[in-house]
C-alpha cells in the first residue's frame, strides 16, 4: 500500500472505525439469514444467503496469502523488495476491511437485480469464456472493485451469469492479485520453458513488483500481453525474475528463540492477524468464534515439531531473526479452569441430581484435562525431552547457518539461559530512588539472586515471606550481606519484586488486599503478575524501548507495548554488537552494570509509565 495514499483512499465511513463492520454489514446479514430460514421454500434466495460465507472465504483466502508472504519475508530468500515495514504502515492498511464490506453490498445488489431479470442461476459454465477474454486495469482504491466488474457484466448481458461463475471469477481475481503482491518469487522457470507463450498470458510477482517500484511500466494486471503490445514492458523484468529465483537467505547474526503462550497467541504472531500482532496481546471476545481455526492450528503445531521463523529485523548492520517453538503454555488463560476446579465440590453437588448438568460437568472436566495434557507442555515433565530436543535442533541449525548469538525467551530459559544479567539490571533501575526495603515473592531464580546481591551492596534490605525463599537467597549472598536479608512477617513494603511460581492463593484479590496502597509491583520473570489492584502500579516485565534505527518492527512481543523488547531478546542483540564471547548458562551470569551500560550505549531506553510519577 502506498505510504502517501490518494484522495480516493479513504471511504466515507472511515470515522466509524471497526464499528462500521457491525453497523453497516450486520443488518444485511441478519436479513439474509432470516429470509432464507423462515421464508417459504419457493421464495428462499440461496444466492443471497451464500454471499456471507463467500465473503468469509475471501477473508480467509487473503489471510493465507498474507501469512505465507510474511513467513517468506521473515526468511529473507527470493524477496523482491526488501523494505522495512513499521507500525504506521500497518495502521494505514487496517481500512481494507471496508473492501469486503463494499463487495458484500455489491454482490447483494447484483444478485437481487439479476434475479429480478431471471438470468441468474446457481450454477453454469457458459460464461467462463467471456470472463477469460475481458482485460482489467487497476484504478485508485476504492474503485478497485469496479475495475473487475465488466467481465461478469458481459456475462449478464449474454444471459450466461451464474452463482458459480461469479464466485469463481472473484476467487480467481483474489488469487492473482495476492500472487502479484506477495513480494517473493516462486513461479518456477521450467514452467515457461515447457510452454514459452505462457509468459505473455500469466504475470509473475516479479513482473508486478516493477510496476510498484518503476511506476511507469508493467501496467497490465495478470496478463503481460498488453504491455508487450503497447511497449510498456520493463526491460529488467526477465533479469529480476531470474535474480529473485536464485536469491538465497541472508546471513543471520542473532536468533531469538521463543514459544507460543495461549491458544490464541498464534493470531498475535507476525504471521497471524496484523491488527492483533501490532498491539499487545490481550484476550479478544471474537476469538471464541474462531475456535474451529484455533483448534486446527493447535493440531498442526502438535504435529509440526520444528521451529519456524516469524520475524526478521535489521539493526546496525546486524541481521536479526525470531524463531518460535510450536509449544504452548496456558498459565495466562486458565482462570476459568482454576475457578472450576476450585469450586469442584459445589459444582458436583449441584449437578448430581440432573443428568444433563452432570454430562456437561463431566465434559468440562475432560476438556480441561485434555487441554492441560496436550498444550501445557512446559509444565509437564513428559514434555521436557521433546522441548529440549527442539531447542537443541534449533541451536544446531543456527550454528550451521553461521548465527553468532542465540538468545532464549520465555520458558525456554529452563534449559539454556541468556539475558539474565540485563533482566536483573532493568529491575534494579526500575526501583524508585530512596527505597530502603523491597520484598521478593515467587520462584528464586538466578535473576532474583543477582537482584538481591546488587540491592544488598547498595544497602537496601531484601525481605521474603517464606523460609525456603530466605534460605535460597541466603546461599547466594556472601557473609557481609546477610544483615540485609530479612524474613518479614508483614506486607508493609511498598516495592514488591514478583517472579513466577506464586500459588493460586497468593495471586487472589484477597491476598493482594493485604498490600498497602500505592505499592509498586515489579516483575523479574518472563510473565506479568495479575493486576488486581487499581490503587497500585504494575510495572512491565523486564523490557526496554528499542532505538528508531531498529528496522522492520511492526508487531508486539507478547503483551509488551509497541517498539518494546524483552530483556532476554535485547541481551542477544547487545551481545552481538559488543562482540562478547562469554555465555550465560546454568548459574553463570555476566556483570549487571556492564550489560546495562552497553544497552544504553546502543540506544535502548528504560520504560516509563504515564502514572508512574504518582508513586
Amino acid at each position: 500500500m502506498a505510504s502517501n495514499p490518494g484522495i480516493l483512499t479513504d471511504w466515507p465511513w472511515k470515522p466509524l472505525g471497526s464499528f462500521k463492520v457491525y453497523l453497516i454489514l450486520a443488518p444485511w446479514v441478519v436479513h439474509s439469514i432470516y429470509s432464507f430460514l423462515f421464508k417459504e421454500e419457493s421464495k428462499r434466495d440461496l444466492a443471497n444467503f451464500l454471499i456471507l460465507p463467500f465473503l468469509l472465504w475471501r477473508v480467509l483466502h487473503n489471510q493465507i496469502w498474507i501469512s505465507i508472504s510474511r513467513y517468506r519475508n521473515a526468511k529473507g530468500n527470493n524477496l523482491l523488495v526488501d523494505k522495512s515495514l513499521q507500525f504506521e504502515q500497518v495502521d494505514r492498511e487496517q481500512n481494507w476491511s471496508v473492501y469486503h464490506v463494499a463487495w458484500g453490498f455489491t454482490l447483494s445488489y447484483l444478485e437481487n437485480r439479476w434475479s429480478y431479470y431471471n438470468n441468474f442461476t446457481s450454477c453454469g459454465s457458459r460464461g467462463i469464456p467471456l470472463l477469460l477474454v475481458s482485460p482489467s486495469i487497476a484504478p485508485p482504491f476504492p474503485l478497485l472493485s469496479l475495475s473487475f466488474s465488466p467481465p461478469f457484466l458481459n456475462c449478464h448481458r449474454a444471459y450466461y451469469i451464474s452463482l458459480g461463475t461469479l464466485f469463481g471469477y472473484i476467487t480467481y481475481v483474489d488469487f492473482m492479485n495476492n500472487m502479484g503482491h506477495c513480494n517473493f518469487e516462486f513461479i518456477p522457470k521450467w514452467l515457461f520453458s515447457i510452454f514459452p507463450p505462457l509468459k505473455y498470458f500469466m504475470y509473475t510477482p516479479t513482473f508486478h513488483s516493477l510496476h510498484h517500484t518503476q511506476f511507469r511500466t508493467n501496467y497490465s494486471l495478470f496478463m503481460p500481453f498488453y504491455d508487450y503490445i503497447y511497449g510498456t514492458m520493463d526491460k529488467s523484468t526477465d533479469t529480476l525474475y531470474e535474480t529473485s529465483l536464485n536469491k538465497e537467505e541472508e546471513v543471520t547474526h542473532v536468533v531469538h528463540l521463543t514459544h507460543l503462550t495461549t491458544l490464541d497467541s498464534i493470531y498475535h504472531l507476525r504471521l497471524g492477524l496484523s491488527s492483533l500482532a501490532s498491539n499487545p496481546h490481550t484476550l479478544k471476545w471474537y476469538m471464541w468464534i474462531m475456535w474451529p481455526i484455533t483448534l486446527l492450528s493447535t493440531m498442526l503445531t502438535l504435529i509440526y515439531g520444528h521451529t519456524f521463523v516469524v520475524e526478521r529485523n535489521r539493526f546496525n548492520m546486524l541481521s536479526l531473526q525470531t524463531w518460535v517453538i510450536p509449544k504452548y503454555i496456558l498459565n495466562l488463560i486458565c482462570s476459568f479452569e482454576r475457578s472450576f476446579f476450585t469450586n469442584f465440590d459445589k459444582h458436583f453437588r449441584h449437578c448430581s441430581s440432573n443428568l444433563l448438568e452432570a454430562f456437561v460437568f463431566k465434559s468440562n472436566i475432560i476438556f480441561c484435562l485434555l487441554i492441560h495434557l496436550l498444550l501445557s507442555q512446559y509444565f509437564l515433565q513428559w514434555h521436557k525431552d521433546s522441548i529440549n530436543h527442539v531447542i537443541e535442533q534449533a541451536i544446531l541449525e543456527a550454528e550451521k547457518k553461521g548465527v553468532e548469538v542465540f538468545s532464549l525467551g520465555l520458558l525456554n530459559q529452563a534449559s539454556v539461559v541468556d539475558g539474565s544479567s540485563l533482566a536483573a539490571a532493568i529491575v534494579l533501575n526500575n526501583i524508585p530512588k530512596g527505597t530502603t526495603q523491597v520484598l521478593i515473592r515467587g520462584k528464586i531464580t538466578k535473576v532474583a539472586c543477582a537482584i538481591a546481591i546488587n540491592l544488598c551492596k547498595r544497602g537496601i534490605q531484601v525481605a521474603t515471606l517464606h523460609e525456603d525463599e530466605h534460605m535460597k537467597l541466603n546461599k547466594s549472598l556472601d557473609m557481609n550481606s546477610e544483615s540485609s536479608l530479612i524474613l518479614s512477617k508483614s506486607y508493609g513494603q511498598k516495592t514488591w519484586l514478583v517472579g513466577d511460581g506464586l500459588t493460586e492463593e497468593e495471586q487472589t484479590e484477597e491476598e493482594q488486599l493485604k498490600v498497602p496502597e500505592r505499592t509498586l509491583f515489579i516483575p523479574y520473570s518472563q510473565f506479568p503478575p495479575k493486576k488486581l489492584r487499581k490503587d497500585c502500579l504494575y510495572h512491565s516485565t523486564p523490557a526496554m524501548l528499542i532505538p528508531t534505527s531498529l528496522e522492520n518492527v511492526h508487531s508486539c512481543e507478547n503483551w509488551l507495548p509497541r517498539r518494546v523488547m524483552s530483556a532476554w531478546r535485547i541481551a542477544g542483540i547487545v551481545h552481538a554488537l559488543e562482540g562478547w564471547n562469554d555465555h550465560e548458562c546454568d548459574h553463570t551470569i555476566s556483570s549487571v552494570e556492564k550489560v546495562w551500560q552497553a544497552s544504553l550505549r546502543h540506544g535502548f531506553q528504560t520504560m516509563m509509565f504515564p502514572d508512574e510519577s504518582k508513586y
